[in-house]
């Protein structure tokens, strides 16, 4: 059987990084930057006050106390936002807002609460030092520094930074657009009633909405039968608008493993056995005419075979035509709460709940898997934010032993 590196480096190889596109800023929120970003001005573009108070020469204030106050006319008031050229001479000062541009001549800004807040003559009851409440120009930004670095995935700090320094559109990695496809004859869905022999069709509904967590945009097609014809023409309807397609379902060795029968006769498709438990019947490969050749992968039925398919397959790829540097999920060493067994030849990966214990010496992780591994029970995925990984020539592990564990969506 494939490992699963092996399988990993074969489906980072379907896909490179999207062409990058220019984006506005709130478009580009969650994206990932393809090119640096310089500022073409300084931050603060001006000295200006940093509170409410007095520009003064800092020099007149020096002995300023309650006892010995100091008095100042003020020659000036400036708001934030003034245009007016301002300037002050040693034994003046002008009352300045947050924000508001020094004055030249200017050395330091009393705030208003060393003084009794006059307009006309203030008393300064308070000594300040030289650049007192003052921002430079430039103390924050010079004009021509790099200030995003290419690979940055833009948050709302980095958008503020972006719109701070002037920037209104930024070149950047575009979100892949993923189209989820569910197949099976037994699918029902959700909302109508069951038949025989009949489930709620929910693999759809999980890998879009982890293709979404994932930074992509992402289409629910919906589930479709077992008809060989009905699923070669819907795919053919679907790879025009994707720049990834997931199936789930009719990839293993069964008489009516549908999407395995149409894939293995198009395109580049293969399907193999990769040495994990849960997911172990998996595809991967290119549909389509060169013009619109479009990377799928088909990931086993069971839910919890197909949610951890895509955290260790989808998700790297999906990073990497975002721009991302692709790899397996995050990995923390974890002390266990309780033993697990697991297939010889095989890696297993354990739903587990992952939590972090200052008291506990080391990592600080433990990790407490879950009592049902089955790979088509639900209710134990809901509750888990970890996968503990068992290696393939490891059976039993005992309680208390430190473990490799990958991180999902919510761990600490």
């Amino acid at each position: 059987m494939k490992s699963v590196e092996q399988h990993v480096r074969d489906v980072l190889e379907l896909a490179d990084p999207l062409e990058p596109v220019g984006t506005g800023l709130l478009r580009a929120h969650g994206s990932v930057l393809a090119l640096p970003v310089t500022s073409p001005v300084s931050l603060p573009p001006f000295d200006n006050s940093s509170m409410d108070g007095y520009a003064v020469v800092a020099s007149d204030v020096a002995g300023a106390t309650p006892e010995t106050p100091v008095r100042l006319p003020v020659v000036a008031d400036i708001p934030a936002g003034d245009t007016t050229t301002r300037e002050i001479a040693p034994g003046r000062c002008a009352r300045i807002m947050t924000g508001a541009p020094l004055p030249a001549g200017a050395t330091a800004v009393v705030p208003v609460e060393g003084t009794d807040g006059a307009t006309r003559e203030v008393t300064v009851t308070r000594a300040v030092r030289e650049g007192n409440a003052i921002r430079g120009v430039g103390e924050d930004v010079e004009a021509g520094a790099e200030v995003l670095r290419a690979g940055v995935r833009l948050g709302a700090a980095e958008l503020a930074v972006l719109a701070a320094t002037g920037c209104d559109t930024v070149r950047t990695y575009p979100r892949p657009r993923v189209v989820v496809l569910s197949t099976g004859e037994e699918l029902v869905e959700p909302g109508q009633p069951l038949g025989a022999g009949q489930i709620h069709e929910s693999n759809s509904f999980m890998l879009t909405a982890a293709a979404v967590d994932t930074g992509c945009e992402a289409e629910r097609y919906g589930f479709i039968g077992d008809d060989p014809a009905t699923i070669a023409s819907t795919l053919d309807g679907v790879l025009a608008r994707a720049d990834l397609v997931l199936t789930t379902g009719g990839v293993s060795m069964g008489a009516y493993d549908a999407v395995k029968e149409v894939l293995s006769k198009r395109g580049t498709v293969r399907f193999e056995k990769v040495a994990m438990q849960p997911g172990m019947p998996q595809g991967a490969g290119v549909v389509g005419d060169a013009d619109t050749a479009t990377p799928i992968l088909t990931l086993p039925g069971n839910p919890v075979s197909s949610f951890v398919s895509f955290h260790l397959f989808a998700r790297p790829l999906l990073d990497r035509m975002r721009g991302l540097d692709a790899g397996p999920p995050p990995t923390v060493r974890a002390r266990l709460s309780a033993p697990v067994s697991s297939p010889s030849g095989k890696r297993s990966f354990l739903r587990a709940a992952l939590d972090y214990d200052s008291t506990i010496e080391g990592a600080g992780y433990t990790v407490r898997p879950a009592t049902r591994q089955g790979s088509h029970q639900l209710s134990a995925l809901a509750g888990a934010n970890a996968l503990v990984v068992v290696p393939e020539s490891v059976t039993e592990l005992a309680r208390g032993s430190i473990v490799d564990v990958l991180t999902l969506p919510g761990s600490p």
